[in-house]
């Protein structure tokens, strides 16, 4: 199934996000440009989440309270990701201090993968399925 307009905006987020998750892991292949010195990879990681996950996260956050109460499912599915959103949010939180910050890194980057896999593969699709004309009347904020 095609990606609904409204969520194409999301889904090339998720995409650059995917490769932030690539570039954190422990086994990370060099990428051109990149580091892959662990500090400098935390400050990329630092970079990144200001500049894209904070704003995503505040989109999907719009896009939930949209959602929410049309559909038993997506209902269930809204609970686990705002969850999983503060368990993200919680292990981002951690990295500054982390006396194991190539381990803390990995973990994050295979939550946040897992986590973005889960919303473009499921529950975007139940949106698409379900609930088209709330996806129809999404005003997203530049």
């Amino acid at each position: 199934m095609e990606r609904h307009l409204s969520l194409i905006p999301l889904s090339h987020e998720h995409k650059r996000l995917l490769f932030v998750c690539r570039y954190l892991k422990r086994d990370a292949a060099p990428y051109e440009g990149f580091p892959l010195e662990t500090q400098a990879k935390l400050a990329y990681v630092v970079k990144i989440f200001q500049e894209v996950m904070v704003p995503h996260i505040q989109k999907e956050t719009y896009l939930f309270e949209k959602c929410a109460g049309k559909h038993p499912q997506i209902d269930a599915l809204i609970q686990e990701l705002e969850e999983e959103h503060r368990i993200i949010s919680g292990m981002y939180g951690v990295l500054a201090g982390s006396k194991e910050l190539d381990a803390d890194m990995d973990k994050l980057a295979r939550h946040l993968e897992t986590h973005i896999r889960k919303e473009e593969r499921v529950f975007f699709m139940l949106l698409q399925e379900h609930l088209p004309d709330i996806l129809a009347s999404l005003q997203w904020q530049p």
